[in-house]
């Protein structure tokens, strides 16, 4: 198979090409520097230069190839200024409808665009389970990625299967969210956040990358798809299982007021969340390697 990754120097991105690669797929990485992401790639990568907000993809890096995986977007977890919602939005939104102005002037197109989402698409849903007819929020997280999945359908008019992978919480002890919490939790000062109560909808780096290999190859796969392990948690649960994994209490809490003097608008994304459940994927047969959270923090910090 021959692949096209957008976003490739991205943690979900380092942990899927070397993934594709050993499946043997050929695949081409569209980057803004190529020259400076080549030392940071596997020699067997083709590079072809994009910027995805300034224009069209190029239409030779996407010939010929049987799957494009859209993965480039700026990073969310930072303080929203005007200025970085700019770019969030853009970087998804604007950068989606580029590629797919370039797969329109490809002559032998892709089967499948592979776009990344996020369950930010449901907003703050509490404690209702959610499956990937759920209505979107209205939050500014959400209308990005309601007009950024609207702009990766188009590519269906060009006949193209369509997949948008909303993912979760990504568990990953390279970087993310796990990342940052565990030099606190380590020191015996982590705990829930803003009551522990919103549900965290999360999922292992492993089967994150095993869903999208799968929605490349089962043709069963279209449209949206939770990528969210089947057990989603509470806040205070998450805690706990950390925790109890890294052998330390768990009992320092984080106001709420506290990650808003951080984070500002942002800091919505962590007080409240949503129930997301991998309905489509367990439907289609996918399983999960890390089904539960205790087992898959295990995984990760064995070695801890």
């Amino acid at each position: 198979m021959r692949v096209t990754v957008s976003g490739a120097s991205g943690l979900i991105g380092s942990r899927l090409l070397p993934a594709l690669l050993e499946h043997g797929c050929a695949v081409t990485v569209l980057s803004r520097s190529p020259d400076r992401a080549r030392s940071r790639l596997p020699d067997a990568v083709e590079l072809a230069a994009w910027d995805p907000r300034a224009q069209p993809a190029p239409a030779g890096a996407l010939e010929g190839r049987d799957a494009v995986i859209h993965l480039a977007g700026e990073n969310v977890a930072q303080r929203w200024s005007e200025r970085a919602k700019t770019a969030i939005r853009d970087s998804r939104v604007v950068g989606t409808e580029h590629l797919v102005a370039g797969l329109a002037a490809a002559r032998e197109r892709p089967r499948v665009l592979l776009c990344s989402s996020a369950i930010g698409y449901y907003g703050a849903a509490g404690e209702e389970p959610l499956d990937e007819e759920a209505p979107p929020g209205a939050d500014f997280l959400a209308r990005v990625c309601v007009d950024w999945e609207a702009q990766a359908r188009r590519a269906a008019e060009l006949g193209l299967r369509v997949v948008n992978l909303r993912t979760g919480v990504l568990l990953d002890d390279r970087g993310g969210a796990l990342a940052r919490m565990l030099a606190p939790f380590r020191l015996g000062l982590g705990g829930p956040v803003a009551g522990g109560r919103q549900f965290m909808s999360w999922i292992h780096h492993e089967d994150l990358v095993g869903l999208m290999l799968a929605a490349l190859r089962d043709e069963r796969f279209s449209g949206p798809v939770n990528a969210t392990a089947p057990e989603p948690v509470s806040n205070r649960e998450f805690s706990h299982a950390l925790g109890s994994v890294l052998h330390r209490p768990a009992l320092v809490p984080v106001p709420a007021f506290a990650l808003r003097a951080i984070f500002g608008e942002m800091s919505t994304v962590v007080t409240t969340g949503a129930r997301a459940m991998p309905a489509k994927a367990l439907v289609l047969g996918f399983r999960f390697a890390h089904p539960e959270l205790e087992g898959a923090l295990r995984a990760l910090l064995a070695r801890a």
